[in-house]
């Protein structure tokens, strides 16, 4: 009832605020004036932190809010655990408990671990979740295909579970098989949550297109039982990490089957770096990086383009201007691109919220029919070498 965004809250904020008003103008003695007036501050500056949450639709419950400022992952199991994988190995397991397995097998896996891109020399923290398929014998053989999700800015990749709610959609759409199972990948994006790179490689600095685009998914697919980079791979983003979906999934083609843009914009903007209060140009004032970075400009009738999904807040008319002239652009190549405006809403966590079920719903079942078919497993005792053998982070 009293959630981060019940009207019933701000009410009850409001009429402490003028009881405290009341109390400092009617209090006698000087000493509870000033102490009444102190305290009033308090559901004041409460009410305006929950008016801009109300705004943007960040956080819809107090655990999404304790969770992302303890930077918490919301998961099957109670937290999130890190787990080492080595590039390369693959004797790595998510655990070594029975018991863990088979809630894997029902629930999925939740966990974090680190990256380091060889190209570009970028280690980053990456949120991973396996679905309950994963783990279960008939899939055994079957390299998921993979959706790599980019959040916006200001922004962490733990926004994607604990404020998007993207593993719980996903978990209620396979559940009810409108959805097909797929590996998500959430990256650090930017390195910090005041870092806007916007997922391009930087004149004179970091390298984030090489790292996201290239050094991840080719890291992944040692790591896990996946795909490799190319039609069964997915990159969807939304706000800034929107724009980064439509441009790495045009800078690279072959790496990418498919692409979800939420909310994006599709003309490069200046970054800006950890710690500078200026705008900085990610391409050092060349226009040839600028044009080749640019989703409208990269549309050659020649070249291969991934299948988009398109989405915007319809209250938000810029970013549904910038969807619509994309998709205008689009539409020759892909004559039944989905665009998704959804009533109501703007650039707000909300509309994208609301917006994760069409387009997983649009995109795994796509995925899935670019990746190999998985073996069904017979029972007796092949089911229990393979159950034994889903306990393997590799294969």
């Amino acid at each position: 009832m009293l959630e981060p965004q019940s009207t019933v809250l701000f009410v009850l904020l409001i009429a402490i605020f003028g009881v405290l008003m009341w109390r400092t103008l009617a209090a006698r003695r000087t000493a509870f004036r000033v102490l009444a007036a102190c305290v009033a501050f308090v559901p004041a500056m409460v009410f305006g932190v929950l008016g801009v949450n109300k705004y943007y639709g960040y956080y819809q419950t107090w655990g999404a809010m304790l969770a992302d400022l303890t930077q918490q992952g919301a998961s099957a199991a109670p937290q999130v655990p890190h787990v080492e994988l080595a590039a390369g190995s693959r004797s790595g397991t998510l655990d070594g408990s029975r018991a863990h397995l088979e809630l894997a097998q029902r629930q999925g896996y939740l966990m974090r671990t680190a990256v380091t891109g060889q190209r570009s020399g970028i280690t980053r923290v990456v949120y991973v979740y396996l679905p309950p398929q994963y783990f279960q014998p008939a899939y055994r053989t079957y390299r998921f295909p993979v959706v790599e999700l980019i959040h916006g800015e200001p922004g962490v990749p733990q926004d994607w579970i604990t404020v998007v709610g993207v593993t719980r959609t996903f978990d209620r759409l396979l559940a009810d098989k409108l959805a097909q199972p797929a590996v998500l990948v959430m990256p650090d994006a930017n390195g910090g949550a005041r870092i806007s790179l916007q997922c391009l490689n930087q004149a004179g600095g970091p390298q984030d297109l090489t790292y996201l685009a290239v050094d991840l998914p080719v890291q992944v697919a040692r790591m896990l039982r996946v795909s490799r980079p190319g039609p069964a791979w997915a990159v969807a983003g939304y706000s800034e990490g929107g724009y980064c979906a439509a441009n790495m999934a045009l800078r690279y083609p072959h790496g990418y089957g498919f692409a979800g843009v939420l909310s994006g914009y599709f003309t490069p903007l200046d970054n800006q770096l950890s710690g500078t209060g200026r705008p900085v140009s990610p391409f050092g004032g060349d226009d040839r990086l600028r044009d080749e970075n640019t989703p409208l400009d990269e549309l050659p009738a020649a070249a291969v383009v991934p299948r988009f999904w398109l989405g915007a807040g319809a209250a938000d008319g810029q970013d549904v201007l910038g969807a619509e002239r994309f998709w205008h652009e689009l539409r020759p190549r892909q004559p039944d691109a989905p665009l998704t405006l959804t009533p109501g809403s703007g650039h707000t966590m909300t509309t994208w919220r609301a917006q994760i079920p069409s387009m997983l719903t649009w995109m795994t079942p796509r995925l899935a029919r670019a990746a190999q078919p998985p073996t069904t497993a017979r029972p007796g005792k092949n089911s229990i070498v393979a159950a034994s053998a889903a306990n393997r982070v590799g294969d």
